[in-house]
């Protein structure tokens, strides 16, 4: 088992708004698709640390795990592949778009197309997921010890889309 470096007490809660109005960027629009759900996200972006192609060890994303929140009750958890699950149904999705966060420490909205699906709940349909409104997540630089992994604490809200009908 690899050590995980990470202090409960360095997991402080990101605050972002959910339901707050956002300009979603050219690229990662989704024109001709209808939100079926928003939901916000509160977890961590996982870091390894592993040599890059130069050698130099730094820090590379591995995958996200969070909770998922509507109306202040989870609802769900988001994990590697990327993976969502909500409430009976699960999606995976791509990256298919992106565009830069906030600022530098904030990981960069997404365009995700859904490429598997499983399940009955309300994510069924789901053509496309978004990540908007992102704040924290994003770890850079330099490391030490290949396989250290690092929690790197974020909050995003994520529209699910499919197809207007």
């Amino acid at each position: 088992m690899r050590p995980f470096s990470i202090a409960l007490a360095s997991l402080l809660i990101v605050p972002v708004l959910p339901g707050a109005a956002a300009d979603i960027p050219e690229a990662i629009a989704a024109p001709g698709q209808a939100l079926v759900l928003q939901i916000h996200a509160v977890g961590a972006q996982i870091y390894e640390c592993k040599a890059d192609a130069a050698g130099k060890m730094t820090w590379q994303f591995r995958e996200p795990i969070a909770s998922l929140f509507l109306d202040g009750k989870t609802v769900g958890r988001h994990y590697a592949g990327p993976s969502w699950e909500v409430q009976g149904s699960t999606i995976v999705g791509k990256a298919a778009g992106k565009a830069p966060g906030a600022s530098a420490k904030d990981i960069p909205w997404l365009k995700l197309d859904v490429t598997d699906q499983r399940g009955e709940g309300p994510l069924k349909g789901v053509g496309t997921v978004q990540r908007i409104n992102t704040a924290g997540g994003n770890l850079e630089g330099t490391c030490d010890k290949a396989g250290e992994l690092r929690a790197e604490p974020y909050g995003a809200d994520y529209l699910f889309l499919k197809k207007a009908s």
